[in-house]
């Protein structure tokens, strides 16, 4: 990206890690811009970054039904027999092993 292209709030990606956020500020460096994500709080060269896109929503509602799913399987789990079965057979001891 040209130092033009780049606006301060806006979300870029370094594909070279895949680490994406949005730009704090702009420093230059020796010469070279340089952009702070706020993800990292480290300084990424802005010729080095590309603009990302918005899939960060589908992930986060992905992740959400995921974790719904999981928490209903936790319950079918604790409520069933296997799980009763698992509390008789232990002996109540808490061995660390140290």
């Amino acid at each position: 990206m040209l130092a033009d292209e780049i606006t301060l709030g806006m979300k870029v990606r370094y594909p070279r890690t895949g680490t994406t956020g949005k730009v704090l500020h702009l420093e230059l460096v020796r010469g070279e811009t340089f952009a702070e994500l706020d993800s990292t709080k480290l300084l990424y060269r802005i010729d080095h970054l590309i603009p990302a896109m918005g899939a960060d929503s589908r992930v986060a509602s992905s992740i959400q039904v995921d974790a719904k799913q999981v928490i209903e399987q936790e319950r079918e789990y604790a409520g069933g027999s296997g799980f009763q079965d698992a509390l008789k057979n232990i002996d109540q001891s808490c061995e660390g092993g140290g």
